[in-house]
């Protein structure tokens, strides 16, 4: 078992926390956090077994896993990579890939580095959104693992086994363009709606009273963190404009079908967009 340092106890790294400790992982869970609260929190909830200086845990740790906001990602990689040992390992858990590989590019320690993201998460963030499980059976993926010294590759993708991930493969560039596509804008939709119906409809009573299955999954992600979530959109705003553009034009589309009654279009337009299905249960 190895010592595993997590920095930020949020709901990405609280359940990576509790899921690495209790299926025999991690030998311990060695938690930093940015504000007092925070570490209070994590330790009463039993997500780090101690909680320590970030100076600390990259010294003492076998692998470092950066769980913090992405506007801070590239300085904590930065630093994770001057100070950590030979034989250490460090991976993030952020959505974006590209600006945090350019920026140690030319590291010396840059082999120990593993870029990574579990395609997991809810709309609650903070310790007391983490839970055992959330990561079972969703997808991580390892940026440019050829990049990576095979040994530290090995230890992530152990980490992720114990976290029940299938593991996928890719170069960072080509993570960020289908990030945008399954995840970004999947929120920018839910954000935007959320926003159409509180402007339109000015009764709350009436929102509530008419929201049901559909509304309610449509429109969940709109409960995500706005920090967190602009933070993102500015780390991947060139691939998250590009597919934009293409959802806008068929937004356009089915706007003036629907304004010129072309329903068959239309019908066609839904079929076609059913195969969605064999995608997703691939």
């Amino acid at each position: 078992m190895k010592n595993v340092a997590i920095l930020g106890l949020g709901l990405i790294g609280g359940s990576a926390g509790l899921d690495l400790k209790s299926r025999g992982f991690a030998s311990e869970i060695i938690g930093v956090g940015r504000t007092p609260k925070n570490i209070a929190k994590a330790l009463e909830l039993g997500l780090a077994d101690r909680m320590v200086t970030k100076e600390v845990a990259v010294q003492e740790a076998d692998i470092i896993i950066l769980s913090v906001p992405v506007n801070i990602l590239i300085d904590e990689l930065k630093f994770v990579l001057d100070h950590i040992r030979p034989d250490a390992v460090v991976t993030d858990m952020g959505s974006t890939k590209s600006k945090m590989v350019e920026a140690v590019k030319d590291h010396p320690m840059r082999k120990r580095y593993v870029p990574s993201h579990p395609m997991a998460g809810t709309e609650f963030s903070g310790p007391t959104a983490a839970f055992s499980g959330l990561f079972d059976d969703k997808v991580a993926i390892i940026c440019d693992k050829n990049d990576s010294d095979e040994d530290a590759v090995s230890m992530i993708e152990e980490l992720y086994n114990t976290l029940n991930m299938r593991l996928l493969y890719m170069e960072s560039v080509a993570h960020d363009l289908h990030a945008a596509y399954v995840s970004h804008v999947s929120h920018i939709t839910s954000f935007v709606l959320g926003a159409t119906v509180l402007d339109k409809e000015k009764s709350e009573k009436a929102i509530l009273s008419m929201a049901s299955g559909g509304f309610e999954s449509t429109v969940r992600l709109a409960k995500s963190s706005p920090e967190m979530w602009s933070q993102i959109f500015e780390q991947n705003s060139e691939n998250i404009v590009e597919v934009l553009d293409t959802y806008i034009d068929k937004m356009t589309t089915f706007k003036e079908k629907i304004k010129e009654g072309d329903f068959e279009y239309l019908k066609k337009f839904m079929a076609d967009a059913n195969d969605i299905k064999r995608i997703l249960k691939q």
